[in-house]
């Protein structure tokens, strides 16, 4: 049975949740009568509160110390001519290059956030840019796998999509529920997400039955050209900027709704800006450039050295490119992993829903495209005699395409209304990523 006291701590929920004082005892009616639901109104916390007092550095200083440092012990090793094992220095190459993608990825973050206190950001604008340079490792190690094999770094792209579908789905599963068994969904989920799901699940079944057609009755066109690719990566880019402009503006015209109905003097508004950077250090321009710049560091540095394991498993070790393209896309999303752990940790469970989702969008309108474009200016003017040329419309390709349209009419379809996953849910997008992953592996090689 709810207490008069438990009733007033239950309202007072959202307004604390999206930082509004306790003076505006009507808030949550003034909002949801304007059609705003004060649930999703959330301050974004960007940044970590120190674990202890007196801490005397970020947490990520000890894991670059550590990564940077096995990296040397490699380096050395093969300046001073020590051969290892082939198995042993492609096993340590994933390791090292892993670590040090992981940490450049907190270092991007962190200046990206520091940035944003500066400039006064809203946190729906700096979690988008956070969120966005996040990729950049991913980036990059997309750009040192082409020159070994362009078709891995393809799948690699590809395949990362539905392992983070796989990763939303389970992780949206066990979010806390409502009394009615759901888990509100964040705003550009169920709006702009939801229609970029109906957007890349159409392009997926157009280019996937279009590539089953020209590979099926023997028309002279047969493979990925550098003008396919370019003009694929110029549309989903399109899109992409497009989503971004209608988040943003949709968010920032949210706020200044909220401003509006509840009147918030300077010194509110003040207030719930300050909530978002309560967790950052204030930072000089020359320090966030100098962090920039060694996450920058850190992602060359890391993606050079899963580029040497992706060169050893497909030439010394013989291992398929479809196979270690897999192997490379269970490792390609530790950014969006660690950001939606850290988010979790903090209990904010609306941010890690919205990164867990940015790593299925971001994948397919941003590192696909890149992908696509890289490999098209390498056909085209780099090496256009490497033996992954052209890229064939072939089993996996068209599985890795047409796979799309089910993956991503079943997410849409699963969030329509607020809907959060249940059992039956998951399962659902367990055995469709499943499904097609076996049939890489089984059928890819061939």
């Amino acid at each position: 049975m709810n207490t008069p006291q438990g009733d007033r701590e239950a309202d007072a929920a959202p307004r604390a949740a999206a930082g509004l004082s306790d003076d505006l005892q009507d808030a949550d009616g003034a909002l949801q009568a304007a059609g705003i639901d004060p649930g999703r109104l959330s301050i974004l916390h960007l940044g970590r509160p120190s674990s202890r007092p007196g801490n005397s550095g970020p947490p990520w200083v000890r894991r670059m110390v550590f990564a940077y440092f096995l990296w040397l012990l490699l380096f050395a090793a093969e300046t001073a001519g020590i051969v290892l094992p082939p198995l042993l220095t492609a096993f340590l190459s994933l390791v090292v290059g892993l670590l040090i993608l992981q940490v450049s990825c907190q270092v991007l973050v962190s200046a990206t956030e520091r940035f944003a206190a500066r400039m006064g950001w809203s946190h729906y604008v700096a979690g988008t840019v956070a969120e966005m340079l996040a990729t950049l490792p991913e980036l990059v190690v997309i750009a040192f796998v082409i020159p070994v094999s362009p078709l891995t770094a393809f799948v690699i792209a590809m395949v990362t999509i539905y392992n983070n579908a796989l990763v939303f789905s389970i992780y949206s599963y066990f979010l806390p529920r409502d009394q009615s068994g759901k888990f509100l969904m964040p705003k550009p989920i169920t709006d702009a997400g939801t229609q970029i799901l109906i957007a890349g699940g159409a392009l997926g079944f157009i280019l996937g039955l279009i590539m089953i057609v020209f590979s099926s009755n023997g028309h002279s066109k047969h493979a990925f050209a550098p003008i396919d690719m370019a003009v694929i990566s110029a549309l989903l880019l399109l899109i992409f900027g497009v989503y971004l402009y209608k988040i943003i503006r949709d968010s920032g015209q949210e706020e200044e709704d909220v401003h509006a109905i509840l009147a918030l003097t300077e010194s509110e508004k003040q207030h719930r800006l300050n909530l978002v950077y309560q967790h950052v250090e204030r930072s000089s321009l020359p320090m966030i450039l100098f962090l920039l710049a060694l996450g920058i560091l850190g992602a060359f540095m890391g993606g050079e050295s899963v580029a040497t394991f992706a060169e050893l498993a497909i030439g010394e070790l013989s291992i398929n490119e479809i196979l270690a393209a897999v192997i490379l896309s269970a490792f390609a999303g530790m950014s969006e992993y660690v950001i939606l752990w850290t988010s979790h940790r903090k209990q904010e469970y609306g941010i890690a829903l919205a990164n867990a989702f940015g790593g299925i969008t971001q994948l397919l309108f941003l590192i696909v495209p890149f992908t696509l474009a890289a490999i098209a200016i390498y056909q085209a003017f780099i090496n256009p005699a490497h033996p992954d040329f052209p890229l064939t419309f072939s089993v996996p390709n068209i599985l890795l395409v047409a796979f799309l349209f089910p993956t991503f009419h079943t997410l849409a379809a699963l969030l329509e209304n607020d809907h959060t996953m249940g059992v039956l849910d998951t399962t659902i997008m367990i055995v469709i990523v499943t499904l097609l992953i076996l049939l890489l592996v089984t059928y890819g090689a061939s």
